[in-house]
């Protein structure tokens, strides 16, 4: 992408009442970042769930100047700027549907990677969850998984550091931008992190760690990776919330169960008795739940001789077909539709014996 459409977006990104979902919605019609300042105004307000009051924020003089100012700062820094728009922007991140349209990005990660988890927990982790993090990494370590989380104390920051340890791919999301490291005492971990793994952020340089951005944050947190484990959390915190954002992105979530009277076991008993996470009791479960290293026992349904499948059936099962085992993520993303129409395309082709489920969400042609 080249540096005037780069610098567009970032304008968008700043354009005060837009936000990320409203932003895609703007450069889909119009084409292009550049092309949503310079359309007429008229011709916006057409556009589904756009209207005069969000528009404003465009109109904006200094946009343009802060976004020139941004780009040169990222260029001086070796920062990547990655759009929604390119090939490189993580599949799992771009299917959740309030992603940002650009983030900042330093470092050597692959997001291409099969097995993906985000660690997410209480900034006073216990002994029990500090053991448990490290029975986990010996188990799961051999399947190479990318390991992410938001690099803050406790749970956060130890996850990171076992990363490292055993040679796996680890990035911080971040709640500000690049030109700092937050809380500073991580400081040497980041640096490492660059090596094998990185960075990423949605903030700008300008941006410093405001409690708000947390929770924007944990949203990037949630939509990186196939599922997102929560290791301790009191019955409050922002653990809880990333794994309900992981939810609303039809992820797995994970809760290590502990006892009703520990305090820091609290939000993850509570998470897995209304059934918004499932037991995580080692390793094996992950592996097991996620398909990472399952042979799969073929459920046998009766294929019909002569099966009539609407249009929308047909696209989805050719693209198993050519495909293979797929994630309902990826399906919805592939196949241009919507999660919830996918799920009822999904138990239709599966009533009519052509495709069949398979664990950690997958789904496969017959």
């Amino acid at each position: 992408m080249n540096a005037e459409e780069t610098i567009y977006l970032l304008a968008l990104q700043k354009a005060k009442g837009i936000g990320s979902i409203n932003a895609k919605k703007l450069i889909k019609s119009c084409g292009s970042a550049k092309a949503v300042f310079t359309e007429k105004q008229q011709n916006l307000l057409k556009i589904d769930g756009i209207g005069a009051f969000k528009l404003k924020g465009l109109k904006d003089k200094t946009l343009l100047k802060k976004a020139e100012k941004e780009y040169e700062f990222t260029q001086k820094n070796n920062i990547q700027i990655i759009s929604f728009l390119n090939d490189d922007y993580p599949l799992y991140l771009k299917n959740a549907i309030d992603s940002p349209i650009v983030y900042f990005q330093k470092g050597t990660v692959n997001f291409n990677t099969k097995n993906s988890i985000s660690i997410v927990g209480t900034r006073n982790m216990t002994n029990y969850g500090k053991s448990f993090l490290e029975k986990l990494f010996d188990e799961i370590k051999e399947y190479n998984p990318l390991i992410i989380s938001g690099l803050a104390y406790g749970v956060d920051i130890y996850a990171h550091q076992l990363a490292i340890k055993n040679n796996l791919q680890t990035v911080a999301v971040l709640a500000h931008g690049l030109n700092q490291i937050y809380p500073s005492k991580h400081h040497a971990e980041a640096t490492k992190m660059l090596e094998n793994g990185g960075l990423i952020t949605e903030f700008w340089s300008t941006s410093n760690p405001d409690r708000e951005n947390f929770i924007k944050r944990n949203r990037i947190v949630a939509g990186l990776s196939q599922a997102t484990i929560v290791i301790e959390s009191a019955i409050k915190g922002g653990s809880l919330i990333t794994a309900d954002i992981a939810n609303s992105y039809n992820r797995d979530v994970f809760a290590v169960p502990g006892r009703v009277t520990d305090l820091y076991s609290a939000g993850c008993n509570n998470l897995i008795k209304t059934n918004k996470a499932a037991m995580l009791t080692s390793g094996k479960d992950l592996v097991y739940i996620l398909n990472w290293d399952v042979k799969e026992t073929p459920k046998v349904i009766q294929k019909q001789l002569f099966i009539e499948l609407d249009e929308t059936e047909e696209k989805i099962y050719n693209y198993l077909l050519n495909e293979g085992k797929q994630s309902l993520d990826m399906i919805a993303l592939h196949c241009n539709f919507p999660i919830y129409k996918i799920s009822s395309i999904l138990l239709n082709l599966e009533l009519k014996g052509v495709i069949k489920p398979l664990h950690g969400k997958l789904f496969e042609a017959i």
